[in-house]
């Protein structure tokens, strides 16, 4: 899976700063270096002060995931593709963000005007289009 490169410089700055040097280090340890534990998850990272911090109250952590997911949906992305992005091996997850962007019908009816214009604009030039105008 690609990695945005806007978010590059914070991953490097993240591994620099909370991971060991060791092939088998973990990128989201613990304490104690093990395995970070849901249970632990808001005390370690003091999520709830953070994002109260940033003007956000109520932010959950999965609502990454969910925007990430958005933004993979507004791009255009194909079903299978959005599956394999969001790790899902059914189409009901990726279509419920597909969904979610209705702005895409937008998209797809200014994709056909053009298409339209371009045969409407040949008719004029060399007499009847494709579309039989």
């Amino acid at each position: 899976m690609g990695i945005p490169q806007a978010i590059v410089p914070a991953l490097r700055e993240h591994l620099a700063t909370y991971v060991q040097d060791d092939p088998g280090a973990l990128l989201f340890p613990g304490a104690k270096g093990g395995p970070l534990r849901r249970s632990g998850f808001n005390t370690r990272t003091r999520w709830v002060d953070v994002v109260k911090e940033m003007g956000l109250p109520g932010l959950h952590f999965h609502d990454l995931r969910h925007t990430g997911n958005m933004l993979a949906a507004e791009s255009g992305a194909g079903l299978k593709d959005l599956m394999a992005r969001m790790g899902h091996d059914n189409v009901r997850a990726a279509m419920i963000y597909q969904h979610a962007i209705r702005g895409a019908d937008k998209t797809i009816t200014d994709a056909i005007d053009r298409h339209i214009g371009e045969a409407a604009g040949d008719q004029d030039e060399q007499g009847p289009s494709v579309l039989g105008w």
